[in-house]
């Protein structure tokens, strides 16, 4: 089944959920995206990874499991980034997929100019129904 998701699409969803302004409509955003037991695994910034390796920790990563902590970091990222109505994000058109694997590229652009200003690299694996199981999101890549 997960043949029929298009990259580009999905990629496009992605995104979506961490711009949806409305609670209720961003949780079934989540749940139509993400599988029930779906897990975000961040890549922290440098000063975070320098201060974990400093405590013993080589290659430290944060995360979220299942839909509750799944939305409660995507409405902090809403609420620092984008809620100010400064910032918003987009999928960049490099959106490729290799059996169960979705590769994209995302930017951080401003509102009254779109200049990119970050962005970063996302790998989803996918379970059979076509939904995120695995999100590893490398900010700055």
């Amino acid at each position: 089944m997960t043949g029929t998701t298009d990259p580009q699409r999905l990629a496009a969803r992605y995104i979506a959920q961490w711009t949806e302004p409305d609670p209720v409509r961003r949780r079934a955003v989540i749940e139509s995206l993400w599988a029930e037991d779906g897990t975000h695994v961040l890549q922290p910034p440098a000063e975070i990874r320098e201060l974990a390796a400093g405590l013993g920790f080589d290659h430290p990563a944060l995360r979220a499991q299942g839909h509750d902590a799944i939305e409660t970091r995507v409405t902090r990222s809403y609420q620092r980034f984008v809620e100010k109505g400064e910032f918003t994000f987009r999928a960049r058109t490099d959106a490729v997929r290799l059996d169960d694997l979705v590769r994209f590229h995302w930017e951080t652009v401003t509102v009254a100019d779109g200049e990119v200003v970050a962005g970063g690299l996302e790998l989803l694996t996918l379970d059979s129904d076509g939904r995120i199981r695995t999100d590893y999101m490398f900010p700055g890549a």
